[in-house]
């Protein structure tokens, strides 16, 4: 049997000489594993929902534009310029890439929507509603009515902007909006539905029209959209997906710009960003307060033990050999931990990410760079937690360890042995 061997065996007994003290020091550790792992899965879950709700309503998670669009939005400046472009086979194309989902066309613009005295300032949306749906939010917060029918002449506005303008479902609305020839397209549109998004600026600002309605208004032809947006089945890879789409588009007819949702909303990526930072201060200090205790508690067993370290150092150990036993002690107690905390961890990261508690009684969550967060404490699943959590926890019982076995290797065997 080889010293090692030994020494492990001495090191497993010494941590049962005191059952009640190894299971206490262990469940330490093992819920600090447990509350390392479910703040870094809560925060991971509220990036992931910022994220979520700040794309999918509106931006979606790449774009597609013609090169000099942004960010002066000028309403000339269409994919293809004047000529347009073939959207269905631009659509095809970028659908191509195994990592989009769904991509849909959308046209902007400007204008006034008029109900009796009321007049309001307005930005119009051009969607093909059913594509729409499969990429944003946008169109689910309908509150009442349906959607707008293309060639129909209807128009869905949001509950503030109906509010302002005194509408209700089935009104009809002058809508005035500049149009490409050069002239002031109008036209009488029924208002046919009301969405809310919970974001005001939305709310109160937006109109959409089906994509050939406001086509038409505006003096544009089929062939004319502003951008191309699409969903990703990675939103955390976006960047990458964004690059890979602008290489197949590249040399194409028309020529883009492809951008990810880090550039269309970099407050939202840096906020979410500061979150991994967050998740290892939070390691940090569930396991810097642990150190201590786990410390003092191998430290009292240190002490304890003095006589017989001094009996196996005047038996010919040597200092390393004892204090290696105090260490064998530290990685063993972190092994058992480990194991516990991810017994505990394992069934409640499964019910906080499937069944997450809903605290909407208590606070109505917040709103940051365009997106929301509900008060709903889903956990996300990710590798960072419990790897951060796991290293962590053996390093705490490793350095825990560490000054308890310096102290018993400076013990005098001749003042151990004589009470002194």
């Amino acid at each position: 049997m080889s010293d090692h061997s030994v020494w492990w065996r001495v090191a497993w007994r010494n941590l049962w000489r005191h059952r009640a003290r190894t299971l206490i020091t262990a469940s330490g550790l093992a819920f600090g594993y447990l509350a390392s792992v479910m703040m870094i899965g809560l925060t991971d879950g509220m990036a992931a929902e910022l994220v979520e709700n700040g794309t999918r309503l509106l931006i979606g998670q790449v774009q597609v534009h013609a090169d000099d669009y942004l960010p002066e939005r000028n309403m000339y400046r269409t994919i293809g310029g004047r000529d347009g472009t073939d959207v269905g086979a631009l659509l095809a194309r970028v659908e191509m890439n195994p990592d989009v989902s769904n991509a849909t066309a959308r046209l902007y613009g400007g204008g006034l929507l008029s109900s009796g005295d009321e007049t309001k300032a307005g930005l119009l949306l051009g969607v093909a509603p059913d594509r729409e749906r499969e990429v944003s939010t946008l169109l689910d917060g309908l509150i009442e009515g349906r959607l707008p029918e293309p060639n129909a002449y209807e128009v869905l506005v949001g509950a503030e902007m109906a509010s302002q303008l005194e509408l209700a479902v089935g009104d009809e609305v002058v809508v005035v909006a500049p149009a490409a020839d050069g002239s002031m397209g109008n036209d009488l549109f029924t208002l046919v539905g009301l969405f809310e998004t919970g974001t005001p600026g939305i709310d109160a600002n937006y109109a959409i029209l089906p994509l050939p309605d406001l086509q038409i208004l505006m003096a544009m032809d089929p062939t004319r959209v502003h951008e191309i947006v699409m969903t990703v089945e990675r939103p955390w890879h976006t960047q990458a997906i964004a690059t890979a789409i602008a290489g197949d588009l590249e040399g194409g007819d028309p020529a883009v710009l492809v951008r990810p949702w880090m550039e269309l909303r970099p407050e939202l990526f840096e906020y979410v960003s500061l979150f991994d930072a967050a998740n290892l201060i939070i390691v940090g200090i569930i396991f810097a307060m642990a150190v201590f205790g786990v410390a003092n508690t191998m430290l009292i067993g240190t002490f304890e033990r003095r006589r017989e370290f001094a009996v196996v150092r005047a038996l010919g150990t040597t200092r390393g050999g004892v204090g290696r036993t105090v260490v064998y002690e530290g990685i063993i107690l972190g092994t058992l931990a480990l194991l516990a905390g991810a017994l505990i961890t394992t069934p409640l990261l499964f019910w906080f990410h499937n069944a997450p508690p809903d605290l909407s009684a208590f606070t109505s969550g917040f709103s940051f760079g365009g997106s929301q967060w509900r008060p709903i404490l889903r956990v996300e699943y990710s590798w960072q937690g419990p790897v951060y959590s796991a290293t962590a926890l053996f390093l705490t019982s490793i350095l825990a360890a560490i000054y308890p076995a310096w102290k018993a290797t400076r013990i005098p065997p001749a003042d151990a042995l004589a009470d002194r």
